[in-house]
């Protein structure tokens, strides 16, 4: 579609978008100017970084077992595992505290082989019930961010969730729900093979970037995720709750769109 469509620019907080008479229309690069791609100094300050909902908790010492061991990799560290044995592994995991409280599992949705890969923080009530993810209102909002740089979900694009099971509340993971999860997306991330990585707020951009850090000060940049880009926004779901960061949203797709067609 046209990245000028009125709908998607109405949803995003970017228009109507008003041209002078005479004046050529600004080509689609020119429409916002990227966030620099340099490397922000340590300890910028932040600037609107993602709220945290309400009931998080700082990290549990009790011990839980990671959600898959070392049977996962062969020898030689390769994958071991088919999408099929990965899909069956996070239908029956009981590695941690969340699976007892949701209605199912919500695995991942698109396309297996694509180059686009967005990772957001965990499942909410509607895709708890629907067992996909991103399908209620920050769905379509992430519907209308894709649109806005001709992308589509399932063509050429992969959405998947730092944990597969809902925390109550839609309360942030917790650092050992975390851990217990990850090495299933680390498993799809091998499998896919992504171009480029869009982590969708902090909770998903921390848990695989590996340290703590304010949204604010991961934005902007191209980090690395074991040899794969990948480019920190915000989550739809906050943008739901401060519409006013849409433009910032927006700033940061054009980035990632310049990234991909460099």
């Amino acid at each position: 579609m046209n990245i000028r469509d009125e709908s998607v620019l109405r949803e995003l907080n970017l228009y109507p978008l008003w041209t002078r008479r005479g004046v050529p229309v600004q080509a689609e690069s020119e429409l916002v100017r990227p966030v620099p791609v340099e490397e922000k100094q340590a300890g910028a300050v932040s600037d609107g970084d993602e709220v945290r909902r309400s009931g998080g908790s700082e990290a549990d010492t009790g011990t839980q077992q990671p959600a898959m061991d070392s049977a996962a990799r062969n020898p030689s560290g390769e994958i071991a595992l088919d999408w099929n044995e990965l899909k069956g592994k996070v239908h029956d995991c009981a590695a941690c505290k969340l699976r007892a409280g949701c209605t199912q599992t919500v695995f991942g949705v698109g396309d297996e082989n694509a180059d686009w890969l967005f990772i957001g923080e965990g499942p909410g009530a509607d895709e708890d019930a629907q067992g996909e993810p991103f399908v209620g209102q920050a769905g379509k909002l992430l519907d209308n961010m894709l649109a806005a740089i001709q992308l589509k979900r399932g063509n050429n694009v992969y959405i998947a969730n730092i944990v597969k099971c809902r925390p109550p509340n839609n309360r942030t993971p917790e650092p050992d729900e975390i851990a217990s999860c990850l090495p299933y997306l680390q498993q799809q991330i091998a499998l896919i093979k992504p171009k480029l990585i869009v982590a969708l707020g902090k909770t998903a951009a921390t848990s695989l970037l590996g340290r703590d850090a304010t949204l604010g000060s991961l934005r902007g940049t191209v980090h690395d995720y074991r040899g794969v880009p990948l480019i920190v926004t915000y989550h739809p779901a906050y943008l739901l709750r401060s519409p006013a960061e849409k433009a910032k949203a927006w700033q940061d797709l054009c980035f990632a769109r310049q990234r991909m067609t460099t």
